[in-house]
């Protein structure tokens, strides 16, 4: 199975401050601001063929720049008691929504969401073949993946369940991928716009009364909005029961802020019980400069109010330099993310970058 980014590669307040006189008891005994205390992640696919000896020492590099725990596309149980004996977390990523498997597409076709032509992904999937998504009202589905973070979680070496592709298809992608696709997606298309099955039309009946086909502009539908976020709410929530069942902790990567999120894939983070989150925030996926990571996260803050912690998730090939890396690291910790997650291709350079950027804060 591809990795989940295979498609989409492709100072006034100082100056303020300074200028007001410090008071006569400034020098008594005042306790120093406690230092934030960080905590890096790296997403990986394991490869079998690494060696041991050579995972210490990557491992060892990692935990020295500040980078607590691994989020695993796979497992191997190599991998993650190798990272254990480091002192990192090794979390299990799933893929969740988004599932290809031959034997469960032979054996459950129509537990595959419809968009608004009445296509299935089972048989025709959206951009890429590999596009399979399932659908989120389906008590069936809900149930399949709460045995599948059950039997994950059940292993020992197994620190955590973490949850990708937890939404709808991209009914709108990030503008830098229109061309990939000969696309312009100004507006919502039908054949992108998920999910049109008859256990959704049926459920959003039972709550609101009106049948989504019969409206004339379903897209516009703030209540059909409303609908999917719920459903998407409630698969996350019981696999959330399922990990505190075995006592272990569920993150998940999400779209980089709760309005992005929202709009274009139907995904409602902030309402998810979870211990922790990763929003990725790809900028240049989104042709946004390196500070709108800082905006990013700023949402992401605001709309959390604390819940949980966020983790800014950043895309290493977006970035031009080094120096640029770090800023951009600069930006997502110094408007409260608790921690970098980083994709791509973990140099020395980069651990650099991360641990002057921690210094910063």
């Amino acid at each position: 199975m591809k990795s989940r980014r295979t498609f989409l590669k492709a100072g006034a307040l100082a100056g303020l401050a300074a200028s007001i006189p410090a008071p006569a008891f400034a020098d008594l005994a005042v306790p120093a601001a406690k230092k934030k205390q960080l905590k890096h992640w790296v997403w990986i696919r394991p490869n079998v063929a690494d060696k041991e000896a050579d995972l210490q020492q990557q491992y060892k590099r990692f935990y020295e720049a500040g980078i607590r725990g691994i989020f695993f596309e796979a497992d191997s149980e190599k991998h993650y008691r190798t990272a254990k004996a480091n002192k990192l977390e090794a979390h299990r990523w799933m893929w969740t929504m988004n599932r290809g498997e031959q034997e469960l597409l032979q054996k459950h076709p129509e537990w595959y969401a419809q968009n608004r032509k009445g296509e299935s992904c089972a048989d025709k999937p959206p951009y890429v073949n590999y596009y399979r998504w399932l659908c989120p009202s389906r008590d069936e589905v809900k149930q399949y993946l709460a045995d599948d973070v059950r039997n994950i979680l059940s292993k020992d070496y197994i620190d955590g369940i973490h949850l990708d592709y937890v939404r709808f298809c991209d009914v709108i992608l990030p503008v830098n991928l229109w061309e990939n696709y000969n696309i312009e997606q100004t507006k919502e298309l039908p054949e992108y716009d998920y999910c049109y099955c008859e256990v959704c039309r049926s459920k959003f009946r039972a709550w609101r009364g009106k049948d989504i086909k019969e409206l004339e502009y379903p897209e516009a539908s703030l209540s059909w909005r409303l609908y999917r976020y719920h459903a998407v709410n409630n698969i996350v929530n019981h696999l959330a029961e399922v990990a505190k069942e075995k006592r272990k902790p569920i993150t998940a990567a999400v779209f980089p802020t709760p309005e992005v999120a929202r709009r274009i894939v139907r995904q409602d983070w902030t309402n998810w019980n979870l211990n922790s989150v990763c929003p990725m925030i790809y900028h240049g996926f989104y042709k946004e400069n390196v500070e709108w990571i800082g905006d990013a996260v700023a949402e992401g803050i605001h709309f959390l109010n604390g819940k949980f912690p966020l983790y800014a998730g950043l895309f290493l090939p977006d970035f031009k330099s080094n120096e640029e890396l770090q800023q951009g690291m600069e930006y997502a910790l110094q408007n409260g993310a608790g921690g970098i997650s980083l994709f791509g291709e973990v140099t020395d350079k980069v651990l650099i970058a991360l641990k002057r950027a921690s210094a910063t804060v």
